[in-house]
Order: structure tokens, then C-alpha cells, then sequence
């Protein structure tokens, strides 16, 4: 379907959503279509800031997919939230390499600091502190947390504060 031919549910996708989501079906041949969900639902959380039905079912329609199928892999995925959260979302990672070198510290200065605990959005709608993260594949910078897609590493206290207070 192309950006012309939007119909029913996919109509709720705009013309940015629509551009980004066919660079992910280009990638694909036509009977993969299907290999898009990940791109596309990423695309959508990034502009919308979390995945609603009725959004997932645009993005279902539009790459012609059942809608049970996209709920399957949106419910799956961590990076996905089905809920309206803070705009800035934060991971910290909570596994074995991280914790040996100070994530349980950095996660306590974190929540002291934005006033919430892992799960919650801080009442301004300015942060949202992810449950826990197992694993962020970043073992050698340990401790470290990803913001809005950005990995930090070798975080300290300090360091927090100072990249929780650039962010708008």
C-alpha cells in the first residue's frame, strides 16, 4: 500500500509515519512484509510515545498483517509500552556486570532523584523509569543506562544528574 492509497485504519498513520514505515517494507520482499512490524512500531512509539490500538492497528492494515500478530510482538518486546509514559524513557541495566559495578546505586539515585520508582512516570510527564532491564548489551561500561535510545556508560551519581538535567 502506498502513501496514496491509505485507507481505513491506516489512515491514522500521517504522511512521516507512512514515508518511514515503506523504507522499512523496502527493505523486505513483498512476501516478508511482515519483517517491518519492528521498524514500524518503532516508528509509531517514537512519534506517539507509546503504542495504542488503534494505532497498532493502522500499522497492521497498512503493512497487511492480522492485528493479533502485531499485538503479539508489541506486547513481547520491552522497548514497546502500551500505556502513555514520560517523554524521556530510562533504562537501567540491572544485570550481573552492571551490578557488580554500581547499578543497584545508580538506579536509588535515579528514583531519589526524579521522586518515582522502576515502572512510574514522574508527575510532570518529563521521565519515565522503565521496570527493570536485564540486559542492555553494554557489560564493558558498566554501570550504564539508556535514554531515549542513547547509551551512557560508566555512570556515576554525578553523571547522572548531568544527563537527566540536559534533557527538556
Amino acid at each position: 500500500m502506498s502513501a496514496n492509497q491509505t485507507k481505513g485504519k491506516a489512515s491514522l498513520l500521517n504522511a512521516h509515519l507512512r514515508e518511514e514505515i515503506d523504507q522499512w517494507l523496502a527493505r523486505y520482499p513483498e512476501d516478508r512484509r511482515r519483517s517491518a512490524v519492528l521498524g514500524a512500531l518503532r516508528a509509531v512509539q517514537h512519534e506517539q510515545g507509546h503504542l495504542s490500538t488503534e494505532m497498532m492497528d493502522a500499522v497492521a492494515e497498512y503493512i497487511g498483517m492480522p492485528e493479533i500478530a502485531v499485538y503479539e510482538v508489541a506486547s513481547f518486546y520491552s522497548m514497546f509500552e502500551l500505556e502513555p509514559v514520560g517523554r524521556h524513557s530510562i533504562s537501567v541495566c540491572t544485570n550481573v556486570s552492571c551490578m557488580l559495578r554500581g547499578a543497584d546505586k545508580i538506579l536509588d539515585h535515579v528514583e531519589n532523584k526524579l521522586g518515582i520508582k522502576l515502572g512510574e512516570s514522574t508527575p510532570d510527564g518529563r521521565f519515565f523509569l522503565k521496570k527493570e532491564e536485564e540486559c542492555l548489551a553494554g557489560c564493558c561500561g558498566a554501570p550504564m543506562m539508556q535514554v531515549n535510545h542513547v547509551y551512557h556508560e560508566h555512570l556515576t551519581p554525578e553523571k547522572v544528574d548531568e544527563i537527566l538535567d540536559k534533557l527538556e
